[in-house]
C-alpha cells in the first residue's frame, strides 16, 4: 500500500486508521506499508496483538530481521503507557528522518472498562506527534469490533483507508474523543477500603496499601510496585491537588483496583504519557504510574480528579 504523505504546509505526523475485514486485507495493508517503508529506508517498528503479528512476522520472512516487533498485549496492556513506551520510545530512538510505525492498541479482547483509556490514547497519539516525521498506521477490525469502535476510529484519525481506498476523515475531532470519554467513574464497592490522608499520612497509607494487597495474595514483586504507584499517586493529591484526598482498594477477580480522589485538576491530556525532557525536574508520577500498572483511568474537572489503577494480583 501506498501511505499518503504530508504536504509542504501540512503537519508531518501521519495518522491512518486501517480497516481491515480479513487476514488478506490485514496483511495487504500492514505488510505493504512495511515494505513500502523498508524500501525508503524508514526505521520500521511493529506493535499488534500476538496473533496479527505472528502473521505479519510470517508473511515477511526474512525482512522481519529489519523490523521491531513487539506484542501489543504486553507492551501497550496499559494503554497509558503506548504513548511514551512502544511510539515514541522507537520515534526517539530515530531522530531523523520519517519513522513508521504499525500500532494496534484495540482488539476483540479488549473489555470495556479498558475501552475508554484505548480511544483517549488514539486520540492522544495526534497531539503527542504533531510536527513529527512519523507515520502510525492503526489497523481496526471491522467484523469482530463493536460499531462504536469503528465510529470513534473516524474522529481519532484524519485519514481512512479502507477496501475502497484512502481518505480524508470528515468526522475527525480528537479533542471531542478526549472530552467525551472523560466520563466520572463508578464509586468504590461496599467492600473497598477506604483511608483518608493527608501530608501527615502518606508513608502509612502506602504501607496499608501495601499489606492490604499481600493480605489478598499479590505477590511480593507486584506488592513493592503497588506501594510506589500509591506513593506517587497520593502525594501528587497531597501537592496538587488540595492537599488532601481518599484512597480505596478492593480486589475484583484477579486483580487489585486502587482509586484515588482528591481535589485537583488535571488540565494536560498528556500527563503521564509523555517522556521526560532531559534534566527534568518532577512530573514523572503519572509516567511511572502507567509504567507500573495494568490500567489506569482517569476522572478529572474542575470539582477533582479520580484516578483509578488496575494491577494483577500476580
Amino acid at each position: 500500500m501506498t501511505t499518503t504523505t504530508a504536504g509542504p504546509s501540512a503537519d508531518p505526523f501521519v495518522h491512518p486508521a486501517l480497516f481491515y475485514s480479513d487476514t488478506e486485507e490485514y496483511l495487504a495493508g500492514t505488510v505493504g506499508f512495511i515494505r513500502e517503508g523498508l524500501a525508503n529506508d524508514e526505521p520500521v517498528a511493529v506493535s499488534v496483538p500476538g496473533p496479527n503479528l505472528e502473521l505479519i512476522r510470517a508473511e515477511l520472512g526474512a525482512d522481519a530481521d529489519a523490523v521491531r516487533l513487539m506484542d501489543m498485549t504486553v507492551e501497550g496492556r496499559n494503554p497509558g503507557r503506548i504513548i511514551p513506551g512502544v511510539l515514541r520510545a522507537f520515534a526517539d530512538a530515530h531522530p531523523t528522518g520519517r519513522v513508521r510505525i504499525i500500532g494496534e492498541p484495540i482488539w476483540a479482547g479488549r473489555s470495556a472498562t479498558e475501552y475508554p483509556a484505548c480511544v483517549q490514547h488514539e486520540a492522544l497519539i495526534n497531539a503527542a506527534f504533531a510536527g513529527r516525521e512519523v507515520t502510525i498506521l492503526c489497523p481496526y477490525d471491522t467484523e469482530r469490533l463493536d460499531p462504536t469502535v469503528l465510529v470513534d476510529a473516524h474522529a481519532t484519525h484524519p485519514t481512512l483507508i479502507d477496501r475502497g481506498g484512502e481518505r480524508p476523515s470528515a468526522a475527525y475531532d480528537p479533542d471531542r474523543i478526549v472530552a467525551s470519554y472523560n466520563k466520572p467513574l463508578p464509586p468504590p464497592p461496599a467492600i473497598a477500603q477506604v483511608i483518608a490522608f493527608d501530608a501527615t499520612s502518606l508513608t502509612e497509607v502506602r504501607h496499608r496499601a501495601g499489606e492490604y494487597a499481600a493480605r489478598a495474595g499479590m505477590s511480593e514483586e507486584r506488592v513493592i510496585d503497588l506501594e510506589l504507584v500509591i506513593a506517587e499517586t497520593i502525594t501528587n493529591s497531597v501537592v496538587h491537588g488540595g492537599g488532601t484526598g481518599t484512597l480505596a482498594l478492593w480486589i475484583e477477580g484477579r486483580q487489585l483496583r486502587a482509586q484515588v480522589r482528591d481535589g485537583g485538576h488535571i488540565t494536560n491530556p498528556l500527563a503521564g504519557r509523555l517522556p521526560p525532557q532531559p534534566f527534568q525536574f518532577g512530573g514523572r508520577g503519572l509516567l511511572l504510574v502507567n509504567h507500573l500498572t495494568d490500567l489506569v483511568r482517569i476522572h478529572t474537572g474542575v470539582h477533582g480528579t479520580t484516578i483509578q489503577m488496575d494491577m494483577r494480583l500476580n
